[in-house]
């Protein structure tokens, strides 16, 4: 064994009388010796196994961060393209969207903030919220693409259906369940309400003009009524300032039992402080006293209240559960508007029963708007995309008959500028929602 183990040197026996013993010694040592080296090499392979161990499994632990990673990146959301294509609802995997501003209720409504019955409300309502928050979704995100691609020089039939093929794209229209609540407002300068483009019009929009862009979306009749002002030149900028602020203002003053007529005299106060110059000669901002905010229902954008933007309305109050469009408008003009222009807006009258028409033209064109938009509004390129041709007799039929009703272009004074800015509230039974309110405004 001594020779087999070089490391290893045997003592010489000095002691010749005690010959056996001496040899007996000598093959205990070397037992001895070669036992330690055996425990060594066992430690020293043992080290090699636990380093190959540790060795395999850092490797799976590595390996496991490396799944972990991938696994991460599979997990975040989609971003939206630009322009946006990707579905709203696809940005939002989990079903759930994000909720708009919340402002607290005051003074004697305080107790609702906290109120364990109120929330059990709001939860039994969660399915309605979560559609109302997708169509809002839907407009902030159309909304920013539209004001980062309009120019001047643009053709307003092109800016409309940029907007509105947006709007189908990111809320996926489908029907009476999902698309557009009504045609894209573009009124320009004295023109404040209900003007969108008709086929083969040619207007082009200008560097100074003020165009009020007021598009709305709705999931299953949820409507969201949004709109803002749109001007190139910085001269308009106090006139869109006092409409902005006089919105924020008639959001604030909202409430439940809070009485119509006094939002209406605190946006005016807040309105009508503004002054703007334009070419050298200073307006004072003006409240259109003869527009109103209102209240919206499923499937019918004004569904009975009105909100004044001047002061003297009517009494009555607001009440829990309802929405309203929040919308004030600024006039450099006489504060007043009157219908004029071709018209371009039409909606089916909500609480229209059977009413026997004659013409069968007019019994088609009824069922066309029956199935397309039911009590929802509608213009005339809305017809024209569905195939609908020669159609305006029968629609002035069914306009006489009192079951579709025109809505002409509103209009202040001739040379004047209108600003206007929008939002919808929700006024939930514990706080109100500002539900399409957004980072731009």
């Amino acid at each position: 064994m001594a020779s087999e183990n070089p490391d290893v040197a045997v003592a010489p026996v000095v002691n010749n009388g005690g010959a056996e013993s001496s040899n007996g010694k000598g093959e205990q040592l070397e037992s001895e010796l070669s036992k330690k080296l055996e425990i060594t090499d066992v430690n020293e392979d043992g080290k090699e196994e636990n380093d190959e161990e540790e060795g395999s499994k850092a490797e799976a632990s590595t390996k496991k961060k490396k799944k972990k990673n991938k696994s991460k990146k599979k997990k975040e959301l989609p971003q939206q393209t630009d322009p946006p294509s990707i579905p709203v609802a696809q940005l939002f995997p989990s079903g759930e969207f994000p909720e708009g501003e919340i402002q607290q209720y005051k003074d004697d409504n305080l107790w609702r903030t906290t109120s364990e019955e109120k929330r059990e409300l709001e939860r039994l309502e969660k399915p309605m919220y979560n559609s109302v928050r997708q169509a809002a979704e839907v407009h902030r995100q159309v909304r920013k693409y539209v004001r980062s691609v309009v120019k001047p020089g643009m053709l307003m039939t092109d800016i409309c259906e940029t907007l509105e093929d947006t709007v189908r794209k990111l809320i996926q229209e489908n029907g009476l369940q999902a698309g557009i609540a009504f045609p894209t407002g573009c009124s320009l300068n004295w023109v404040a309400a209900h003007w969108t483009p008709n086929s083969g019009d040619k207007t082009v929009l200008q560097y100074d003009d003020v165009m009020k862009l007021d598009f709305g979306t709705h999931i299953d009749g949820h409507i969201i009524d949004c709109a803002f002002t749109v001007a190139f030149n910085p001269m308009f900028d106090p006139l869109l300032a006092a409409s902005r602020e006089a919105t924020y203002t008639g959001i604030k003053e909202a409430g439940i039992d809070v009485r119509l007529c006094d939002i209406g005299a605190a946006i005016q106060e807040v309105m009508e402080s503004y002054e703007v110059e334009i070419n050298g000669k200073v307006f004072q901002v003006k409240s259109i006293r003869n527009l109103n905010g209102h209240s919206i229902g499923p499937y019918q954008i004004h569904a009975g209240k009105s909100v004044p933007i001047v002061k003297g309305g009517e009494q009555t109050k607001m009440e829990e559960g309802e929405f309203y469009a929040i919308e004030t408008f600024g006039s450099t003009g006489k504060g007043y508007v009157r219908e004029d222009l071709e018209c371009s807006h039409y909606m089916k009258n909500f609480d229209a029963g059977h009413i026997p028409l004659r013409l069968p033209r007019a019994k088609q064109l009824l069922a066309t708007i029956n199935k397309n938009f039911s009590t929802l509004a509608f213009c005339r390129r809305y017809l024209d995309r569905i195939g609908e041709t020669k159609y305006l007799m029968a629609l002035k039929n069914l306009c006489d008959a009192g079951i579709v009703q025109p809505y002409p272009p509103l209009c202040d004074v001739k040379g004047s500028y209108v600003s206007q800015f929008e939002h919808t509230i929700l006024l939930r039974p514990t706080c109100k929602e500002v539900v399409s309110k957004g980072d731009d405004y």
